[in-house]
């Protein structure tokens, strides 16, 4: 995976993340892709099973926004960085967390392990 192709896997993550569409999740993973919300979490494994794990309790469309670049990126392993920011109902910023992501690829562009480490700002 070249940086460029890292970058639109990540607008695509965002995309898939705000409209909430099954097959666009879906479309993000391999068949059995691995899925970690915490380094330390067992993974949720295939595709149905992370898109069951973003739609069971989805964050609101207009209550958050994301921008993540991709970092490093090195044959079929990337890691990704940015922010998830969530806002109050008046549109005030709510809370941001800084994120890294630990990217795994299959050859189609699909991400095959997915791990997540987040911290919220002060």
């Amino acid at each position: 995976m070249r940086r460029e192709d890292v970058s639109d896997w990540l607008e695509r993550y965002v995309a898939a993340w705000k409209s909430g569409e099954r097959s666009e999740i879906e479309a993000l993973f391999v068949d059995d892709a691995r899925y970690r919300y915490h380094s330390y979490d067992e993974p949720l494994v295939g595709q149905a099973a992370i898109a069951d794990s973003w739609l069971d309790d989805p964050d609101e469309p207009g209550t958050f926004d994301a921008s993540y670049e991709c970092f490093a990126a090195d044959g079929n392993a990337a890691v990704a960085i940015g922010t998830s920011t969530y806002f109050k109902a008046d549109g005030e910023v709510d809370r941001v967390y800084d994120n890294v992501f630990v990217l795994r690829f299959e050859t189609a562009g699909r991400c095959s392990e997915f791990t997540e480490w987040y911290v919220k700002r002060p």
